[in-house]
């Protein structure tokens, strides 16, 4: 993303800058996102021949130039030791680029479905890579954008086993956010080389809104109509105010003495409680000014409401969920406000 505030006036240079900075950054840009759409979007990604690039590292630059130096002594001063010296450092490096290659050869990846979090919360991404062959070690993984302001999440993965590598990524804004495409690179043994690949994940992550800090107090309940009201007085079980546990009840209504004693989980259920409905509605957080900061605030009144253990609902333009409670009520509706336009 590109930051505007950092970014000099029309027509004016930036002290450091060179001149034509900014139009090769762009045409690298083009080029790494032509790039990157090569490669398949996927939440399973198997390192092959194909997939896999390497390229020596300045270590191994300069340990070319070491051993080029070393050849060219050893030939003007017929050093047989230097002969020696020199072809056995060279057949290391060659080894280095096998055992390079084949730390990333055969790993597969997979990307587990994140969590939703809120606007504002970094999410954290489990990356579980499954080894089919001997151990691997140092395997480094980071999104592929502003590679040099993130530092790498390195891990080894035993032999025949799996590893899980966490990367974490900060959505700004409600709604749903693309994974960033992922590097995943290695340099063991020496680090005389680097092995690399691209990954682009297909899952996305959610983001509700940013819940209002400090809210306004809820809303006032009302009663339910009376036919509802009745139904569900109703549903008691033969014990007052307890019934089976159903799912979606919080753990605020579980009855976790009783629950003990028969060995069944069973849940608080009023008559006064359960005959009164909140309803959060768009017109009650007008006072919060434009749409998003409304959603911000009704966001948090789901979540306030779920906390007092609430029977409660939401009304949206054009939308409308009657009044429940439960941690899956609470979701949906937390859905519904990151995706309402």
């Amino acid at each position: 993303m590109a930051r505007a505030a950092h970014a000099p006036p029309q027509g004016l240079q930036a002290p450091g800058r060179k001149p034509h900075a900014a139009p090769a950054r762009g045409v690298r840009q083009r080029m790494r996102n032509w790039w990157l759409a090569r490669h398949p979007v996927s939440d399973t990604w198997t390192l092959n021949q194909r997939n896999i690039y390497i390229l020596p590292t300045k270590g191994g630059w300069a340990f070319g130039v070491t051993l080029l130096a070393m050849l060219i002594a050893s030939i003007n001063y017929q050093l047989n030791l230097g002969y020696v010296l020199t072809f056995l450092l060279a057949g290391c490096g060659l080894v280095s680029i096998h055992l390079t290659h084949g730390t990333l050869r055969g790993v597969t990846l997979r990307l587990r479905p994140p969590a939703p979090v809120h606007a504002g919360e970094a999410a954290l991404l489990e990356v579980v890579m499954t080894n089919p062959g001997s151990a691997r070690h140092g395997i480094g993984l980071r999104f592929q954008h502003n590679p040099k302001e993130q530092q790498n999440a390195w891990c080894d993965v035993p032999a025949l086993g799996q590893a899980t590598a966490h990367l974490s990524m900060l959505p700004t804004a409600r709604g749903w956010h693309a994974v960033p495409a992922v590097m995943v690179e290695t340099r063991f043994p020496f680090g005389l080389f680097r092995a690399w690949t691209h990954w682009r994940p297909a899952s996305q992550v959610l983001a509700y809104p940013q819940p209002e800090s400090p809210a306004p107090p809820l809303p006032t309940a009302a009663s339910a109509p009376g036919p509802v009201a009745q139904q569900r007085q109703g549903r008691g079980s033969e014990l007052d105010g307890v019934r089976a546990w159903r799912r979606g009840d919080g753990l605020r209504q579980v009855v976790w003495k009783k629950a003990a004693r028969v060995g069944e989980l069973v849940s608080r259920e009023t008559t006064a409680e359960d005959s009164r409905e909140l309803w959060l509605e768009w017109t009650a957080a007008a006072s919060a000014g434009d749409a998003e900061s409304r959603l911000s605030r009704l966001a948090a009144w789901v979540l306030a409401a779920e906390s007092q253990g609430l029977r409660y609902g939401l009304r949206l333009p054009g939308v409308q969920h009657p009044p429940e409670r439960g941690e899956l009520h609470a979701r949906q509706l937390l859905r519904e406000l990151a995706l309402w336009r």
